[in-house]
């Protein structure tokens, strides 16, 4: 179903908010109204919520790429608080054991030790206008700088992480290798995350339309409204052609392979950006009993193809499960392009990305916005501060109503 809407050149009149998007930062903005009284309507184009925190149906239950939820971000709280963390798994120690490490061809059990060092220096330490490589060749050496950038790109899903700005890609490095680790797994997948969000929002009284696409942005009578969708979305639906920024492209690879003591949990492609990691590990029942689920992303340059990223896969799968093709019982590709998360190239920060506020009562929200965070928490800083200003729009119409 298509929704369409009369465009309009002021919001704020009826009390209502409207957010396009059911992923993760709109369900974030759309609670976060209806629970300071304003009246909600969001819309998704999908048949289900979640955008990319959709979870696929049993037996196999992958989300859309690896997906980890850190302890140290402003959105665990918040969910904590409201009962909508539910069961989360740790890496277990038995697990964390069992990562291993592709360099110079050679699969091993430790990373190196320039890695480690760099991974503990602080973010604020590294400038914001240079490079990664360069900054980081010149605190642990090329080589070590090298195995950072590719190890990191697990978070950025970006072909080519030296390239970006040293501060950007070391705030990510110094978190990911955090020991304990931040990272956690929604038991279920981040499906069963996103239907606690979603079932929050509508004992709040939050009216969700799925299968409902949205052609144009409400009237100048419909109030404020949260874009919560792809920055390639948003810029269709506003017509605006500044809505851009750069983000990755990475070939995603899910395998079941039957289960065999002793497999390693997570393999870490030094001598190139990929990375693969057993997510039955922290919950068995994504997959059928016996066999073990691995999600892996494989990021691809601009030049390159789905089956370049497949390509380094399977050698990445050669050398940490020696006759894996006979052990496999599943297997689905895709590609992810625009939809990893913004990237941040030297001489900028996340306050360059594309504004929050865009005229008009409208206000955009996602993972390629100015908000702080990494990963997921991108997106909920940003449907927490949309949410925020569009209360504030509410308020300020309401003044004007009673003096009028």
């Amino acid at each position: 179903m298509e929704t369409a809407m009369a465009a309009g050149t002021s919001r704020g009149r009826t009390g209502r908010i409207t957010v396009v998007g059911g992923g993760f930062a709109g369900l974030t903005a759309a609670i976060t109204a209806a629970e300071s009284g304003a009246a909600v309507t969001l819309y998704e184009a999908h048949g289900s919520l979640g955008g990319r925190a959709r979870t696929a149906a049993a037996p196999y239950r992958t989300n859309e790429g690896p997906h980890a939820l850190y302890n140290g971000g402003p959105h665990w709280a918040w969910l904590k608080q409201r009962g909508l963390l539910g069961p989360v798994a740790a890496v277990r120690p038995a697990e964390a054991v069992r990562f291993r490490f592709l360099r110079r061809g050679t699969l091993r059990r430790t990373p190196p030790l320039a890695l480690l060092r760099l991974a503990r220096k602080r973010p604020e330490l590294a400038p914001v206008d240079v490079d990664f490589t360069t900054w980081a060749t010149g605190q642990v050496g090329p080589q070590g700088a090298r195995a950072a950038a590719h190890y990191i790109a697990v978070a950025l899903f970006h072909h080519d992480p030296g390239s970006l700005s040293a501060r950007f890609v070391q705030e990510r490095l110094h978190r990911a290798a955090a020991l304990p680790p931040e990272a956690h797994y929604p038991v279920g997948g981040w499906g069963a995350l996103i239907e606690r969000m979603a079932s929050r929002a509508r004992d709040l009284g939050v009216r969700i339309e799925t299968d409902a696409r949205v052609a144009e942005l409400p009237g100048t009578a419909e109030g404020p409204v949260v874009v919560a969708t792809s920055l390639d979305a948003a810029r269709r639906l506003l017509g605006d052609t500044a809505l851009t920024w750069p983000s990755g492209r990475a070939a995603l690879l899910d395998l079941a392979l039957a289960a065999r003591r002793g497999d390693p949990f997570v393999v870490s492609d030094l001598d190139a950006p990929g990375w693969l990691e057993r997510f039955t590990g922290n919950d068995p029942g994504l997959a059928p009993a016996g066999e073990h689920l691995y999600q892996g992303h494989f990021p691809i340059a601009p030049g390159e193809s789905k089956a370049d990223g497949i390509e380094r896969a399977e050698r990445l799968l050669d050398a940490g499960f020696p006759g894996w093709r006979t052990r496999e019982t599943w297997r689905r590709e895709a590609l992810a392009t625009g939809r990893t998360g913004a990237v941040d190239p030297p001489g900028t920060t996340w306050r360059d990305r594309p504004a929050i506020t865009r005229g008009q009562g409208v206000y955009l929200a996602g993972d390629q916005v100015a908000a702080p965070g990494i990963l997921s928490e991108v997106a909920f800083n940003s449907g927490m501060e949309a949410a925020s200003l569009a209360l504030t729009d509410l308020r300020l119409a309401r003044l004007d109503d009673q003096h009028t």
